[in-house]
């Protein structure tokens, strides 16, 4: 079976709380983007689990990847045969745009089709918990309000198919954990869903990701970024998550290419 897990982009993100478990409470409103890895997996033919990789480079041992911890977790509960995975890695890594959690669902998802398991959506978004907080948005993979640790959500009705996207990614990494130590947590009474019911020139006053200040201040090449999206002709820009991707909305197709030095660049419709 091949699948294509796509990305996310956060409207807003502010956070809230740090909680007692270490993790901290969040608000962000999660989009999927039609921006794909693409993901294989069969059965083994030699009855030997195996996993591989082409495209984007993925550092670090395999056995930390999520696509394998994903199938180490359901093979740990449920019998079935030796798969072969293999992912082409496309959505860029340390971006903010939720690629690995994604190949993680997706790896869910298509291990209970290909052998039959049985899982209802609730209890695919309970292995996914078990593996990142962003997870189990992939699991239906339609926007949301999330809450809590990002992995309580309420759907919206929020329809972006008809605008167009360009995600940018300078050749910096910014490591999740670390992002948070950055931010002092602050509570805030959450608007982030009437805010996205309103028309799209409104939120660049209103629409805020807590992260930028403090990740500006440390990369100003990345705000350089959002404020030349902005001059192009984007009707909302920000950084998805903690960074260090970069994304505009726009009304048109627009080609940036020339006009950065990018590690990565993509330009494509919302879903």
């Amino acid at each position: 079976m091949i699948c294509f897990p796509n990305c996310k982009i956060n409207l807003g993100l502010s956070i809230t709380e740090k909680r007692t478990d270490g993790f901290h409470n969040l608000e962000t409103v999660m989009y999927p983007v039609k921006l794909f890895d693409v993901l294989e997996i069969i059965v083994a033919p030699d009855n030997q689990f195996v996993f591989s990789s082409t495209g984007i480079n993925i550092n670090g041992n395999y056995v930390d990847n999520l696509v394998v911890k994903a199938y180490k977790l359901l093979q740990s509960e449920f019998q079935f045969p030796p798969a072969k995975i293999h992912l082409h890695k496309i959505i860029p890594i340390g971006s903010g745009l939720g690629g690995g959690s994604s190949d993680a669902a997706f790896t869910i998802i298509t291990l209970n089709n290909l052998f039959s398991l049985g899982l209802s959506i609730s209890e695919m978004q309970d292995y996914a918990s078990r593996l990142g907080s962003d997870c189990p948005f992939f699991i239906e993979n339609k926007p949301v309000l999330a809450t809590d640790k990002g992995d309580r959500f309420e759907s919206l009705n929020l329809n972006l198919n008809n605008y167009f996207f360009a995600i940018i990614k300078p050749n910096i990494h910014i490591n999740t954990p670390e992002a948070y130590t950055w931010i002092k947590p602050k509570f805030k009474q959450s608007l982030l869903k009437d805010i996205v019911d309103q028309p799209i020139a409104t939120w660049g006053n209103l629409l805020k990701n807590d992260f930028e200040n403090e990740v500006f201040n440390r990369f100003p090449e990345i705000k350089q970024l959002k404020e030349t999206l902005y001059e192009t002709g984007a009707i909302y820009a920000s950084m998805s998550g903690s960074g260090s991707a970069v994304y505009g909305i726009f009304k048109e197709p627009v080609s940036l290419e020339n006009k950065f030095q990018l590690d990565y660049y993509w330009t494509g419709m919302g879903m």
